[in-house]
């Protein structure tokens, strides 16, 4: 897989890396804990929901501390986790660098097109770009956007995170209702989304189910590790991929050795886009073989939601999407 490829998917779902591929999962706690062990697949998530109570100075779980002197209004999203958790509190970013937003259940097309569009790209923003929105704060990718840090120090507060599971997601959803005083749209956005992964599990799928994500025939395997979407699955569904780390990643053969019900497929494009990922895995012979693809069961998914959103919104979607396929 071409090197773009690989550090687009890391971002969006903190998997893949200089030609390697990643992945596997965990359970749940109530809300404001730290990650359980992996291994939960049959314990069902619990629906409860801790207050949260404003504040000026927080903590978050990779022990990054925010301090800021009042409720930041102004916020520029430097990574799709951001954009997603200001919609779930009913804001709006100042500026991003993603297209999350035009997703009809984000903002949609016509009002994500009035949001400002930082520069530079996901890799390299602007700093001058940032700064000239005057923001109270910004939200980056600890490993993408670490650099930026220096830049921006005196300025503005740069938050940097790095989400690994669902259950971060929550945490920093957490962190910013009590940063902007917006707890009961937090408190909110994760009953609603704890609520929804319960369900799933309550209707567990015996299916076979699968992510693939890639820009041409060397596709990679979303494992749930690494990929906050791809932890979801194994308890909504049997998900028997693993992390190969310096191994390396799934072979076609191998995917039609286990039988794969259902199959999910996140196109990545660099620039224009040039066709479906599903489309172009075609070519191959074995890809006809494959029971997803014998029984119209390979379903092209958004992958600026499925890779890149890791917030409770776009996970409530990835839901809601999977489990309608996995019936």
């Amino acid at each position: 897989m071409p090197r773009t490829a690989l550090r687009v998917r890391r971002w969006a779902a903190i998997a893949v890396l200089g030609g390697l591929l990643a992945g596997c999962g965990t359970t749940d706690e109530p809300s404001g804990s730290a990650a359980e062990p992996a291994g939960g697949a049959k314990a069902r998530t619990s629906t409860e929901v801790q207050p949260i109570e404003a504040a000026t100075r927080i903590t978050d779980a990779k022990g990054v501390t925010v301090s800021l002197e009042k409720p930041p209004q102004k916020i520029v999203c430097l990574v799709a986790l951001c954009d997603d958790i200001l919609v779930e509190l009913g804001m709006v970013p100042t500026a991003t660098n993603s297209a999350v937003l035009a997703h009809p259940e984000f903002l949609g097309k016509e009002k994500a097109a009035k949001v400002p569009v930082v520069p530079g790209g996901f890799l390299s923003p602007e700093v001058e770009a940032i700064l000239s929105h005057r923001p109270d704060l910004v939200i980056g990718l600890e490993d993408t956007h670490g650099k930026l840090a220096p830049a921006l120090k005196g300025a503005t507060t740069f938050w940097p995170v790095q989400p690994g599971s669902w259950q971060d997601s929550v945490g920093y959803l957490r962190n910013l209702a009590a940063l902007t005083g917006r707890t009961e749209q937090g408190e909110k956005a994760e009953k609603t989304f704890r609520t929804r992964l319960a369900e799933a599990e309550e209707n567990r799928s015996d299916k076979t189910s699968l992510i693939i994500f890639g820009s041409d025939e060397n596709f990679g395997v979303a494992t749930p590790e690494t990929d906050v979407a791809a932890g979801l699955f194994p308890k909504i569904s049997h998900y028997p991929w693993k992390s190969r780390g310096v191994d390396g990643s799934y072979s076609l053969e191998e995917i039609l050795a286990r039988d794969v019900d259902v199959l999910f497929v996140e196109t990545l494009s660099f620039g224009a886009p040039d066709g479906k990922l599903s489309d172009k895995l075609a070519k191959n012979p074995l890809w006809s073989r494959i029971p997803a693809v014998k029984n119209g069961k390979v379903i092209e998914v958004d992958s600026e939601v499925w890779a890149k959103g890791r917030g409770t919104r776009s996970l409530g979607i990835v839901l809601d999407e999977a489990t309608a396929a996995l019936r």
